[in-house]
This record gives structure tokens, sequence and C-alpha cells, in this order.
């Protein structure tokens, strides 16, 4: 058995993206894209929001309103998740804190400026263009894939709160998801149409 698929985790995952799109994945025409985006929440990879169906229409149709989809749809993927950054598991989490010193100072060697995680637009406290998260995953795990003796990451897996506090005075927040970059195709198990 591949080395990457020992770790028995399998979970749903649901990509919104437009009804083209799901039509031709689901008929074996196409493949889902890897992200590529400078601000992608967990680097690159092939996005989900796992065992979240609404939320991935949601942001569908929010693609919608901004004009990047016509019409809204959603993909479901049961997903090996193989060797996982997994931001839900501190062994991760301290892995990425104690990269940052040395990301810093690979920045600074080359003369690039640390990027920031910042807002769409004033106000926008969930800082939805994480483009330094972006890239110290990035960074990280480019590291990891060149260094024999370090893990290869096949998928990046966290929890984010996002939006506005679901009633007053919660912490819970109207859009908190967990969220999955896959970034080897090989961990997605099959495609289904959610119901």
């Amino acid at each position: 058995m591949n080395q990457a698929f020992q770790y028995q985790r399998l979970v749903l995952g649901y990509h919104g993206c437009d009804k083209s799109v799901a039509d031709r994945v689901l008929a074996g025409e196409d493949s889902l894209k890897k992200s590529e985006k400078r601000y992608d929440w967990l680097g690159s990879g092939i996005y989900f929001w796992e065992h979240g169906p609404e939320r991935a229409l949601d942001w569908a149709k929010e693609q919608v309103a901004r004009g990047k989809l016509e019409n809204p749809s959603v993909i479901g993927a049961v997903i090996h998740l193989g060797n996982c950054f997994d931001f839900m598991d501190i062994s991760s989490t301290r892995i990425l804190a104690e990269a940052y010193p040395r990301y810093v100072d690979f920045r600074k060697r080359y003369d690039l400026s640390v990027p920031r995680n910042e807002g769409r637009h004033d106000g926008d406290l969930d800082l939805l263009r994480r483009t330094l998260d972006c890239s110290i995953i990035n960074w990280l795990t480019e590291i990891f894939d060149a260094d024999a003796d370090s893990p290869t990451y096949d998928s990046v897996r966290g929890v984010f709160q996002e939006s506005e506090p679901a009633f007053e005075g919660s912490s819970i927040r109207m859009k908190s998801h967990i969220q999955l970059a896959i970034r080897n195709p090989a961990c997605i198990m099959g495609y289904f149409r959610p119901l």
C-alpha cells in the first residue's frame, strides 16, 4: 500500500463551482484544478469544505454575484487525506509556528518583504486574503517535498471562524468551516453529486 495512504482518514468534501464544471467532472471529462492564488488560505491545492455542502453552495452563489460563475453548483468528493498537514492537530501547528522565524529569515535574505493577511475591504475582520498563510504553507511544503527525509503532505486541513457571530455575544460564527486543500489529486477517491 502507498505509504501516504496508511493514515486512515476518509472525509466527504464539497467543492463550489459552476454547474458546467461539475457536470464535466462527474462525466469523467475533466478534473478539478488546483487553486494557485497567492492568498489561498491553506496554500496551493484543490479546495473543499469538509462536510459542508451548504457552505460550498453559498460560496458558489457569492461567486455568481461577483461575476465569476454563471450557474452555482456543488460537487462532492470522497477524500482520503493521506499524509495531512492538519492544523486541527497541535503537532502540525507547532511545525508551522517553529518554521515562521526561518521563513522570515529566508524572505529577508532575498530582500523580500514578509506578506500580510489582509481584508478584501476596510472593516473586513476575517482577513479573507491570506497571503501570509498561503506563502508560508507553500514555502514549507515545498521544503518538505524537496527533502527525502521529510514528509510529503498530500493535503492541508484547517478550521476557520468566519463572518459575523451567530447571535449577539456568541463566539460561534455564521460561516465557520473546516477547509481542505488537496495537494495530491490521487487523494480524491471519487466524485458524486450531492442530493
